[in-house]
């Protein structure tokens, strides 16, 4: 078991934080792959380019050749396109964390510590859609220290920030590829409450779902 605490973002943590940020969400690459392959018109192209050159050059060499190029080709701007995800989210909120979390009324980051390496991530601020509503971003635990319990004590972190500031729920999004943080909300307690794709033409070529939970805060007596 590995000892680690829990406290306030420090401006030494920048480069670590970032960093971790990246690399994590950097493993959603080959499950959104697979998302998209799953896809019916992207099966639908597939299957219609094998089987015209299938019939065309009467060889099966060529056919698979141009499916194999087709799916290295796809990968690549599926990891280009996640590549530029990262990137935005790095020049936003991510970009002056001190300005963005620790300066503003109601918003703070916080960092898991072991062995004098930042190993976990989280972050909250208040809601653009529902006064009194907190949202939970940027949760992430380092790949080997995954499975200690770690971002369960880092959203709890934010459940008890948000019962001190007199919110009245915690919400969050996640994509569709996230399925080990989904998990982690609902053994919490949040709950699905709408799902949605991106509005973009991207999103809506891959069908890139957002879920949305929440959780209420239970009032002080």
């Amino acid at each position: 078991m590995v000892d680690y605490r829990i406290r306030e973002y420090r401006d030494e943590d920048y480069e670590a934080v970032r960093e971790m940020f990246a690399t994590g969400m950097s493993e959603y690459v080959p499950a959104l792959c697979v998302h998209v392959l799953k896809q019916p018109w992207v099966i639908l192209v597939l299957s219609c380019t094998f089987c015209l050159l299938l019939t065309s050059s009467k060889s099966l060499l060529l056919p698979v050749l141009a499916v194999t190029l087709l799916l290295a080709t796809g990968q690549q701007l599926l990891g280009c396109a996640w590549a530029t995800y990262i990137k935005r989210c790095l020049q936003g909120d991510l970009l002056d964390i001190r300005a963005t979390y620790m300066s503003r009324a109601g918003s703070r980051f916080w960092v898991a510590e072991a062995e004098e390496c930042v190993v976990g991530t989280v972050a909250a601020r208040p809601s653009d859609d529902q006064e009194g509503e907190l949202m939970l971003k940027r949760l992430s635990v380092r790949k080997d220290y995954r499975g200690l319990g770690i971002a369960k004590a880092l959203c709890q972190v934010v459940l008890s920030f948000a019962q001190q500031q007199g919110c009245s729920s915690v919400v969050l999004n996640t994509l569709m590829v996230q399925d080990e943080a989904r998990l982690i909300y609902e053994r919490l307690g949040f709950e699905k409450y709408r799902a949605e794709v991106l509005p973009t033409v991207y999103g809506r070529l891959a069908n890139v779902t957002v879920s949305k939970y929440r959780y209420g805060i239970p009032r002080r007596r």
